[in-house]
Order: structure tokens, then C-alpha cells, then sequence
């Protein structure tokens, strides 16, 4: 009788705990990236009874608490660096004090005062460094705002959608405008004057700068056929876009090369201007310079890429994301705050982008909620509940038994 009193008592701390990882599950229903427990028994063997084959148990022990890995439900924000992961793979975050590495499902990111991004935390989030000018991906490392400027492009070619009208008579002229930028993101207007003549149209270029000094040698001539497309072999020059070469336009650099693009690259012309009997206008003009310009916004795509947005139109992508992928998850060691170890139980991280060898991929503005289901817990409770009451009747009963074996003697 002794023995199904310790074996009521087991049972009476295995379910204990079992309620302990249930209420942790109930408790953290609302915790972001949150993966509910699972508890698992097994029983306690004794050795067989003298030399016969019977064999009775001892009780139950609590044999596991094993962490459930489905994905939660993504729920969406009106933040841009809120970040869930659709599939598998953890974000890596570093302690900012020792630079010990950390996983999480947890994306509820934010920038800190130092452009750093961060969980609530302070752990800072991994990722690739990628060059602004080239777009080649670095190595491995915090995740930081660029610098809250981004460096002017000057303008190398132009296109105009224009008709010169056909029907207009010698020395009539036309002027079409369009601001480029230098090297310095400083402006260059340049005013493109065409003046009718016997062939067709002859044309050259004033320029207005910061510089005074500033001005154009270039110049050049159209000339259409008779179904009023332009005719390369016959303009000038022949066969070729025309350039612009700007000069005295220091502290840029100076000469500055434009091509003005019309012909196609088979060098034949490509419809954006035409001679027809209409009045000269411009429909349509492009340049690719941009000034400088200020960092307004980060935007992250389902690659993982973080790409800063500037006032001057520019998208600059300036890191990666990188995420870690474990052989086994459910050997993750539990630190807190959502985060995890690695252990000799979960093998090493392997690390690489979003949407490759397996890897999730990112969902911005979106966090991975809880993956706790409450009626499955609630289910789970009240089994706990009368296992813990049915093993308090094994103790009660056997004491009641040994109380009767007692009263023998009397």
C-alpha cells in the first residue's frame, strides 16, 4: 500500500507541472511570436516481484515539455519594420553588451537614437550590409540606418517627346526646355532652341547654371522624311544620338557629357520625334540626374531587403536580412523576452536570406501573433484538473486502506 501512496504522489507533480505549462500557455495567448508547450509523461518502472513476471509500475514522471513550432497567425500593422516570418527560419539579434547571438520570431523591431534596429529589448537585429553604389552584399552585421543624405546622380541622358511642325516656315523657332543636374546635384536648365530651315530643323543648346560661366557647344540638326519620321542618316549627326557637352559649370565636374536619345539601338529612329503638319509641341521629356536628397522612409520587401526612401525620388537598398534556420528547434534554449539560444541539442545556425535554401520569407508591417490555441488548453486544463483529483483519491483511499490494515490489531 505504501507504494500506490508514492505513486498517487507522482502523479499529483507530473500534473502539477502539466498545469504549470498550461497556465504559461494561457498566459502568453497575446505574446507576440509566443510558441505554446507540450507536456509529455512517461511512467516509472519497478523491478519485476521476486522471481516472477509481474511487474508493477511506481508512477509517472514528467518526461519532456516540448515547444510547438506551427506559425501563428499574421496580424497586420501600421508599422514598417514589424516584421513576421511566412516559414521557417528565426531572426538573429545580438546582445549590444557581450555581441552573444539570439533567435526570434518576435519581429516587433523599431530604430533606436543611434539608427540601429532593435527589439524592445535592445538587441540589435543581423543582417548583410549591401553597397549603395554597386548593390554587392557584405558580410554579416547590424542593421543601421544609412546616412540621412543620399548623393546626387548627374543627369547623362535626356529624351524629349516632341513634333516640329512641317508647315512652319523658315526662321520660325521653337524652344524646349529640361532641367538636369550636375555632379553636385546643382540644376543645369537646359533650353533646346530649334529653328526652322530648307532641310529641316537645326538646333543648339543654352545653358543656365549657379556658374555664370556655364555654357554649350553643342549643336546638331533634324531633318524628317516624308512620312515625317526622323531621318539619321540625314540629320546631324548622322546616324547617331547627338550629345550635349556643358562647360565652366565648376565646382562640378566639368565638362559635363548629355546624350540625347532618339534613335533606337539598331540606330534607326525611335518615334519620340516627329515632323509632322501640326503645331510644334512637347508631349513627354525624361533625364536620369537626381540632387541630393533626405531620408523620408524605409520600406522592406519579402526578400528581406530594407531599401531608404529620399525626397529626391531615389531607392537606395542598403541591407539584408538574415535569418537561421536550426536542424532542430525544439532544442532552442528558452532564454525570455521571446528570444532563443543555440544548443548541443538544436545544432548549429544555419544562416542565410529570406527565400533561399529554405528560408521564409519576410511579410512586412505584419507580426506573427501567439500560436496558442485557448479551447485546446482549456480541453487540456480540465483532463489536468481530474487526473490531479483521481490521483488525490489514490493517496486518500490507500491511506484509508492502510488505516483499515491498522485497525486489524485492535
Amino acid at each position: 500500500m505504501i507504494g500506490s501512496l508514492y505513486s498517487g504522489i507522482s502523479g499529483l507533480k507530473a500534473n502539477t507541472s502539466a498545469m504549470a505549462v498550461i497556465g504559461d500557455n494561457i498566459a502568453n495567448v497575446d505574446t507576440t511570436g509566443f510558441k505554446a508547450s507540450r507536456v509529455s509523461f512517461a511512467n516509472i518502472f519497478s523491478a519485476s516481484l521476486s522471481q516472477t513476471n509481474l511487474q508493477i509500475g511506481r508512477g509517472v514522471t514528467l518526461n519532456g515539455v516540448n515547444p510547438q513550432w506551427q506559425a501563428g497567425s499574421l496580424e497586420n500593422t501600421n508599422s514598417a519594420t514589424d516584421l513576421s516570418i511566412n516559414g521557417s527560419g528565426l531572426f538573429m539579434v545580438d546582445d549590444p553588451t557581450n555581441g552573444i547571438s539570439y533567435y526570434t520570431r518576435a519581429g516587433q523591431f523599431e530604430w533606436d537614437k543611434d539608427g540601429n534596429l532593435v527589439t524592445p529589448d535592445g538587441f540589435i537585429v543581423q543582417g548583410y550590409a549591401l553597397d549603395p553604389t554597386t548593390g554587392a552584399v557584405g558580410s554579416i552585421g547590424d542593421v543601421v540606418l544609412p546616412n540621412g543624405t543620399s548623393a546626387p546622380n548627374p543627369t547623362q541622358n535626356i529624351s524629349f517627346g516632341m513634333n516640329l511642325n512641317s508647315d512652319a516656315a523658315v526662321g520660325d523657332t521653337f524652344t524646349s526646355s529640361i532641367t538636369t543636374f550636375d555632379s553636385l546635384g546643382s540644376e543645369a536648365v537646359l533650353d533646346v532652341v530649334f529653328e526652322r530651315t530648307l532641310a529641316g530643323w537645326d538646333w543648339d543648346v543654352n545653358v543656365s547654371h549657379a556658374n555664370p560661366l556655364a555654357a554649350s557647344v553643342s549643336s546638331g540638326s533634324i531633318v524628317f522624311d516624308a512620312s515625317g519620321n526622323l531621318d539619321p542618316a540625314a540629320s546631324t549627326p548622322a546616324g547617331a544620338n547627338p550629345t550635349i557637352v556643358l562647360t565652366g559649370i565648376d565646382p562640378a565636374t566639368s565638362p559635363m557629357t548629355i546624350t540625347w536619345n532618339y534613335l533606337d539601338a539598331a540606330g534607326a529612329s525611335d518615334g519620340s520625334v516627329t515632323g509632322y503638319s501640326s503645331e510644334s509641341s512637347k508631349t513627354a521629356q525624361s533625364q536620369d540626374g537626381y540632387p541630393s536628397g533626405s531620408l523620408q522612409s524605409v520600406a522592406v520587401d519579402e526578400d528581406g531587403y530594407f531599401t531608404g526612401i529620399y525626397s529626391n525620388g531615389s531607392m537606395i537598398p542598403f541591407a539584408q536580412l538574415a535569418l537561421a534556420d536550426f536542424a532542430s528547434y525544439s532544442g532552442l534554449a528558452k532564454q525570455g523576452s521571446n528570444l532563443y539560444a543555440e544548443s548541443l541539442a538544436s545544432g548549429q545556425a544555419l544562416i542565410g536570406p529570406p527565400n533561399s535554401a529554405g528560408m521564409g520569407s519576410i511579410a512586412p508591417s505584419t507580426l506573427e501573433m501567439s500560436n496558442v490555441d485557448l479551447g485546446t488548453e482549456f480541453v487540456e486544463m480540465i483532463t489536468t484538473q481530474r487526473a490531479f483529483q483521481a490521483n488525490s483519491k489514490v493517496i486518500t483511499t490507500s491511506d484509508e486502506i492502510l488505516a483499515e490494515l491498522l485497525n486489524i490489531k485492535r
